[in-house]
């Protein structure tokens, strides 16, 4: 069994970033990722108030480019891919395990960034409106739905993105919020108030309501919405794109996290676990944005180098 330095589970941008610094820094990496790099902004195709890179200037364009660039420059720095899931943690007498379905890998320390999953409405018989009017991607979807009513369930940052970019081709979207006012960042705030002055009759708000049952036959046809003093109405939508948080992707590392499932980390990213780090949607404290992953990357990397220093 192969022995690296630094094993990184996960391949989105905090993953890719983290795998890139570590190589830079001289360590020999192993990331593994079993789908598409980029995690969930590959699916975003205009950057928003995102952050800065590693070299410190804006990030731009789509997120699947911002993962390219870091994909390309991690394999030219010596970083090694493979297609695999991590699936379990364990610890060696020096160093980590980390086993996958198709092999065990050995290093003397371990990044999960296998950030998160969007979180599903709790709502029996969701599923089988997958692809059918239920979707998580409005980059991807919005063409297809010109003319047409939609809805967004949330109000932060990618509930008023996704809002945004659905407004464009839909004759209109409603926005669910569960709260009185969205909780997005000012940024987006701004951007999605002046979208509603622009085009007043493509936004309609649902203010302290909650979606409680949806309905159709083939397709989804509408929603049922709940408000805040118990009363139910059904709105006729043909799309309802739900951004309601995210539930992390830490289960399989077996490490403590808080109420919401995020790994604890200290300011480093270091974890419980001496020679076991976090970065990105899956740690707790996380702060959101693409540039945030980035500097949890760096600074990570960072306490890699020193962890390395200490045992050497």
């Amino acid at each position: 069994m192969e022995q690296h330095d630094v094993i990184v589970a996960g391949e989105g941008i905090a993953g890719l970033a983290a795998a890139l610094a570590c190589a830079r820094a001289g360590l020999s990496v192993l990331s593994l990722e079993p789908e598409l790099y980029g995690g969930l902004v590959a699916s975003v195709n205009e950057l928003v108030d995102a952050g800065t890179d590693l070299e410190g200037a804006d990030l731009e364009g789509s997120g699947i480019d911002v993962a390219t660039l870091l994909a390309s420059e991690a394999m030219d720095a010596g970083v090694v891919r493979l297609p695999e899931a991590a699936v379990s943690l364990r610890s060696l007498r020096e160093g980590w395990e980390v086993a996958t379905p198709e092999a065990v890998h050995a290093a003397r320390c371990v990044i999960v960034a296998t950030g998160a999953a969007r979180r599903r409405l709790p709502i029996a018989g969701l599923d089988r409106f997958e692809g059918r009017g239920l979707s998580w991607c409005a980059d991807c979807d919005a063409p297809l739905l010109g003319g047409r009513e939609v809805a967004v369930v949330g109000g932060g940052d990618s509930a008023l993105q996704e809002a945004m970019v659905l407004a464009r081709h839909a004759s209109r979207v409603h926005l669910v919020l569960r709260g009185r006012e969205p909780r997005a960042r000012a940024r987006l705030r701004t951007l999605f108030d002046r979208a509603r002055i622009d085009s007043p009759d493509r936004y309609a708000l649902h203010p302290e309501h909650q979606v409680v049952g949806i309905e159709g036959a083939q397709t989804l046809q509408a929603i049922v919405l709940q408000g805040s003093d118990g009363t139910r109405r059904t709105l006729a939508v043909d799309a309802v794109f739900p951004c309601i948080g995210l539930e992390p992707r830490s289960g399989w590392a077996g490490l403590p996290t808080d109420s919401a499932g995020a790994i604890l980390t200290d300011a480093s990213g270091a974890t419980t676990r001496a020679g076991v780090f976090a970065v990105g949607a899956v740690r707790s404290g996380y702060g959101g944005r693409l540039g945030d992953a980035i500097a949890d990357a760096q600074r990570v990397a960072a306490a890699v180098v020193a962890h390395g220093r200490t045992v050497a």
